[in-house]
């Protein structure tokens, strides 16, 4: 598959170490992916040992400093071509434990950090033998941070942790779990992140979560019964957890962002070999005027959508990214997404309706895009207000 059929103008934001790394992530796709899809959707999870192969070829843990074992480059274009591959490719739910843990999970564990407390997690998940994942959403609260409950109370050198978070991914596979937890009665500032070893007495895992689409991906409930973890596992200062989250989150969205826009990438170039195979009334079907006006015109916003996140993935890499951009970047590709993936449905007719045609399963995974990371509302609310409205 070439890198860049669909998106027509060259792109210049990535060096030849760059599109190294992206032969390596397409080569693991092919070895480690491609054949096992349709069972690991079937099963709901995919299995532990993929974040161990994963590391062992350097696609893991690559934020993480050399001398624990990771690759020791903090140059976000990895995490970007990560997700350009994982999304474009038409098996990609198997791979969305992986850029949960690089882009979202991991700069907890290499930010946050003491010296001990990198000696004690990091050699384990840049090898992937420690599975991350992180505890924000709880029943009830939804995007709204500042509704949770679930409650840390010290006790000497340790904290008992009580409470239940839902919709956890990577949540059946974890070892290691970023938890949000209230230590103080602040809506902000009594929040505090704890990570939880998950074979901790009192923590369980619920059932893993029967969901639309990325089949694939495990997504949790999560309980927290009087759980006591040390108070050695706090990541950076007690009440400090809700400005982590939210410095955090702008990354969070753009790797959204980056993503939802491989993915058109890859349903569009799909959806043009279908059009140009499939024939009704003697002619391929994309040579009828209303198939070449539909890719015409998602093909030319998908180009416009790749330049401006290109652009934002600079400023990120600047340190320059807002939250408002990146609140926008998210709402604006994930809708697009959603929009792509139903127009190109309609195109493929009947057979699109069919789970054996990828283009159906493309409908089931593109639907949350615009849920996860911070619903396109709250996204609208955050541009907004930055509008001074």
């Amino acid at each position: 598959m070439s890198s860049t059929p669909i998106v027509g103008a060259r792109r210049t934001l990535f060096s030849q170490d760059h599109e190294d790394f992206r032969q390596v992530v397409r080569a693991f796709v092919d070895a480690e992916v491609r054949g096992h899809a349709e069972d690991w959707a079937d099963a709901g999870i995919v299995p532990k040992e993929l974040f161990a192969k994963a590391a062992e070829v350097g696609i893991l843990g690559f934020s993480i400093p050399a001398a624990y074992g990771g690759g020791g480059s903090d140059d976000f274009r990895f995490n970007a071509i990560m997700a350009e591959e994982i999304s474009r490719h038409p098996v990609s739910s198997g791979m969305g434990g992986l850029s949960l843990a690089n882009d979202i999970v991991i700069p907890y564990f290499t930010a946050l950090t003491n010296d001990d407390q990198k000696r004690r997690w990091l050699p384990g998940i840049a090898a992937g033998s420690s599975v991350v994942a992180v505890a924000m959403t709880e029943p009830g609260t939804g995007s709204d941070l500042s509704g949770i409950h679930t409650r840390a109370v010290r006790d000497g050198d340790e904290y008992i942790v009580t409470g239940s978070k839902i919709f956890i991914s990577n949540g059946q596979n974890a070892d290691l779990v970023v938890t949000v937890v209230r230590t103080g009665e602040h809506p902000h500032r009594g929040l505090s992140l704890l990570v939880v070893p998950t074979d901790t007495p009192g923590f369980s895992r619920g059932r893993n979560l029967d969901k639309i689409g990325l089949h694939a991906q495990d997504t949790s409930e999560l309980s927290y019964d009087e759980v006591r973890v040390p108070a050695e596992n706090l990541l950076g200062e007690e009440g400090s957890g809700f400005s982590h989250l939210m410095r955090n989150l702008p990354q969070e969205r753009i790797s959204i962002a980056v993503a939802a826009v491989a993915a058109c990438e890859g349903v569009l170039e799909r959806t043009l070999t279908y059009l140009k195979q499939r024939h009704a009334f003697g002619q391929p079907i994309g040579s009828f005027q209303n198939s070449r006006f539909e890719m015409a015109e998602m093909v030319a916003t998908t180009r416009a959508q790749r330049a401006y996140i290109d652009s934002l993935l600079l400023a990120h890499i600047d340190g320059e990214l807002s939250a408002e951009d990146a609140a926008a970047a998210k709402f604006l590709t994930t809708e697009h997404y959603v929009s792509v993936v139903n127009r190109c449905l309609q195109l493929h007719g009947g057979y699109g309706y069919m789970r054996e045609f990828r283009i159906a399963q493309d409908y089931e995974d593109a639907r949350v895009t615009t849920i996860y990371g911070g619903t396109t509302e709250i996204m609208k609310e955050i541009v907004g207000r930055s509008l001074g409205l």
